[in-house]
Order: C-alpha cells, then sequence, then structure tokens
C-alpha cells in the first residue's frame, strides 16, 4: 500500500470519527465519548498529514505527542472553572493564527488564483480571529472592560479597515509577488478582530465564543483549500457549521439577532433607568432550612456566581439530601447561563449531577408555578423579570427562567450588586423572594449541616 493511499484512508477515518463524535457530542450523556472520538480522529489527522510529507518519522511524531500531551494536561488540570470561558477564548485565537501562519505558509511562486483567493481568506479570518479572541478573553476575565466600548465615527472607522482589506486583497491575488499587500491584509484583519469586538456587550460573549469558534472553523476550512488537504477541509467545516448552529440557537434564546448582538450589545443600548419598587428581605441559613426541609418541589437556577464559588460539589450534596427527604429536585439552565455555551451543564456533570435533572429553559417555565422553592445560585440576567415586565430595559424580549412563578424564590448573591450585563434585577424585590447573602458554598454548606 502506497505512503499516498494510506493518507487518503487515514483521512476519510479521521473525517467519519469527526462527524461521528460531533453527533455524539449532542447529547450530555455521550459528550465525553464523543470528546474522544473527535480527539482520535485529529490525531489520525495529523499523523496522516505528517507521514504525507515524507520528512517526518514516528519519532518526531512520538515526541509531539508527548510534549502536547504534557501541556494540554497541564492546563486542564490548572485551568479552574471559571476560567473555562476565557481558555475556549484563547482556543479559538489560537485556531486562528494557525490558520494565519497556514495559509502564509502556502503561499508560493506559482501558486494559483483560487489557491491565492483561498490564502487571503485563511489569512484574513484567522487573524480577524484571534485579535478578536483575544478581546473576548480580556472581557472574559475582565482584565479589560466587560463592557461595550465605542467611540464617535466608529462605523467610519470599521468601513475603512474593510475597504482596505478588500483592495489589499485584490491587489494582492493580481501582483502576489508585491509582499506588501500581503502585509497590508494581515495588519487589517488583525486590526478588524479587535475592532468587531469591543462594541459588544459583555453579556453578549456566550455569542460571541460561539461565533468565533465558527470562525476558527471558517479560516482552517479556507486553509485547508490553500494547501490541498481534504481532513482539514472536513475538520473546519464541521466547526465552522455547528459554531454558526450553535450561535444561532443562543441568539434564539436571547431573542435577538446576529445583527443586534453584534452591533448593539447590552451596554451599548440606551435606556432610561428602570426604578424598582419594594423592599429587599434577607433570610439567614436556618429559616431558609425550615423552608426547604417542608418542600415537596424544589428547582435550582445555577449561573456564573455558582462557578466562582465553585459551590457545584456542595450543590450536588443539598440536592442529596432533598431527595432523601421526600423533595423533587431538578435544575433549570438557561442557554446563555455562565459565560461560554455549556457552561452551567460542565460544571454540574463535574459534580456528576443526573443529566435527566438538567432542565432547559422550555422544560422548567411550564413547571415553574408548582415549583415550591426555587433556588438561585449567582445567576442574574437569565432570571430577570424585567424581561418580561420592564419595556424599558435592555434586555425585555429576552426569554427568561420564570423563577418570580414559583412560590417562594431564594437569591443566593453576594452582594446586591447586578450582574455581567449591569441591569438591575426587580426579582430581587418581589414579595415572595427572599435574599441568602454571602458566599454561595457557605450558604449551601450551612443549609447541610442543618439537614444533617
Amino acid at each position: 500500500m502506497t505512503t499516498e493511499l494510506m493518507t487518503q484512508l487515514g483521512y476519510v477515518l479521521a473525517a467519519g470519527l469527526f462527524i461521528f463524535g460531533l453527533k455524539m457530542l449532542g447529547s450530555p450523556a455521550t459528550a465525553r465519548r464523543g470528546n474522544m472520538i473527535s480527539s482520535i480522529g485529529m490525531l489520525v489527522a495529523i499523523v496522516s498529514a505528517l507521514l504525507d510529507q515524507g520528512i517526518v518519522d514516528f519519532t518526531y511524531i512520538a515526541v509531539g505527542m508527548v510534549v502536547g500531551g504534557a501541556i494540554g494536561a497541564i492546563a486542564a488540570r490548572a485551568v479552574a472553572m471559571t476560567a473555562m470561558p476565557e481558555m475556549v477564548a484563547l482556543f479559538n485565537g489560537f485556531g486562528g493564527a494557525a490558520s494565519l501562519l497556514v495559509g502564509w505558509a502556502a503561499l508560493s511562486p506559482d501558486s494559483g488564483t483560487f489557491t491565492l483567493v483561498t490564502i487571503v481568506l485563511s489569512i484574513l479570518i484567522g487573524g480577524m480571529t484571534l485579535t478578536g479572541s483575544l478581546v473576548a478573553y480580556g472581557k472574559l476575565s475582565e482584565t479589560i472592560g466587560s463592557g461595550a466600548i465605542t467611540f464617535s465615527g466608529q462605523q467610519i472607522v470599521n468601513s475603512l479597515v474593510v475597504l482596505g482589506i478588500v483592495g489589499g486583497a485584490v491587489m494582492f491575488c493580481m501582483n502576489p509577488t508585491d509582499p506588501n499587500w500581503l502585509y497590508m491584509v494581515i495588519g487589517l484583519a488583525l486590526v478588524f478582530g479587535i475592532m468587531a469586538v469591543i462594541p459588544i456587550g459583555g453579556a453578549d460573549m456566550p455569542v460571541v465564543i460561539s461565533l468565533l469558534n465558527s470562525y476558527s472553523g471558517l479560516a482552517a476550512c479556507a486553509a485547508g483549500f490553500a494547501i490541498n488537504n481534504n481532513a482539514l477541509i472536513v475538520a473546519g467545516s464541521l466547526v465552522g457549521a455547528s459554531g454558526i448552529i450553535l450561535t444561532q440557537i443562543m441568539c434564539k434564546a436571547m431573542n435577538r439577532s446576529l445583527s443586534n448582538v453584534l452591533f448593539s450589545g447590552f451596554a451599548s443600548v440606551s435606556t432610561e433607568e428602570t426604578v424598582v419598587e419594594g423592599e429587599i428581605k434577607p433570610i439567614s441559613v436556618e429559616d431558609a432550612y425550615y423552608v426547604l426541609e417542608a418542600a415537596t418541589n424544589v428547582a435550582i437556577i445555577p449561573g456564573y456566581g455558582m462557578a466562582v464559588a465553585q459551590a457545584q460539589h456542595v450543590v450536588k450534596e443539598l440536592t442529596e439530601l432533598l431527595e432523601n427527604n421526600g423533595c423533587e429536585v431538578n435544575f433549570g439552565i438557561h442557554p446563555v447561563a455562565g459565560r461560554m455555551p455549556g457552561h452551567m451543564n460542565v460544571l454540574l456533570a463535574e459534580a456528576d449531577v443526573p443529566y435527566d435533572q438538567l432542565l432547559e429553559m422550555d422544560e422548567i417555565n411550564p413547571r415553574m408555578e408548582m415549583v415550591d422553592v426555587a433556588i438561585v445560585i449567582g445567576a442574574n440576567d437569565v432570571v430577570n423579570p424585567a424581561a418580561r415586565e420592564v419595556e424599558s430595559s435592555p434586555i425585555y424580549g429576552m426569554p427568561v427562567i420564570n423563577v418570580a412563578d414559583a412560590r417562594t424564590v431564594f437569591v443566593l448573591k453576594r452582594s446586591m450588586a447586578s450582574g455581567f450585563a449591569g441591569i438591575e434585577n426587580p426579582l430581587f424585590y418581589k414579595d415572595n423572594t427572599r435574599m441568602l447573602f454571602g458566599d454561595a458554598k457557605e450558604s449551601i454548606g450551612g443549609l447541610i449541616r442543618e439537614f444533617s
């Protein structure tokens, strides 16, 4: 069997593993196996591509696997769950950078027009993904301000950058021997990535992450065409398509269009200040225990605050105590809870919470009126009733989990600070809401001690 045939068979096997693994990622019960299968597919694709070059032997491949595996293992162990969103943003950026470099390296004096176009696309999308992801990382880690950054004449600047990219790309394809046009495209692509993300408010970051993930896939697909690599084309297409689908799901969950997310972030919307009537009613751990002890139906709504407090394991322990007391417990998961798609699902899976207890927003909302106690742990914007009740609110019309319909609501928060979107929450002032202030992990630990 020739090396060429082995390489193509390896690519076909890798593509099959990608598709099968992606299918398994659609269910929490099979997601881990799907991730493993997809990873094996990528390993097969990389080994096949390296062997096809004829200059890389198994010694270098093994060394690369050991070094890369060690880096991945260290990162997986060292990165806290609260930092997972920004790590994903960095991964997207690294993918864009890789596509940019691959496209650049594919340039040769005898490149045809089609190859030149794919090179430009891989460089353009890859560069934009790189700097856009770095800005997203800064917003998620709050290294830079999480709000929208706008300035006078921003649309004009963006338009000039786009015109410069188009002009530079056309001139490069017409005269590929002049590297200055390529440098112009690279520079403007990096600038455009920054300009595209800075005006997006922090609360829209879950959508931005999934969109940048799609961009990294499209850049890889273009790079695959540039170097005529079928595995890279297939992998990039799958990532690009799945990222776009996920982006649309996230936008639907927020009842907003993608253009509205990209050009009208929460923080950039001008609205009247919401006037909230009522008073805050704190509750102690002891009193909260008495209410929970008598409850027969409890819904837990997690948010980013649960990740910050690293409270997922004590939440699981509390769930078991409630169930042993004859109570039905479910979790309400909003599609944009946390700071990346699936953030809450990952946290609860880490604590071995059964998958059948994780209910999506559309499943939990019809049951909310029958819930005795809704426990909101660090969530804010995704349970904000202003989305239904206050027309002047920036999130008006956004589907939220209707915890206010429960008989009693416990909100676990450190303080009365607003959520990531910076919007006041009328839920805190409802007659059936009680505020349990303090670190969520400590508060739930207190409830567990009361039950014990």
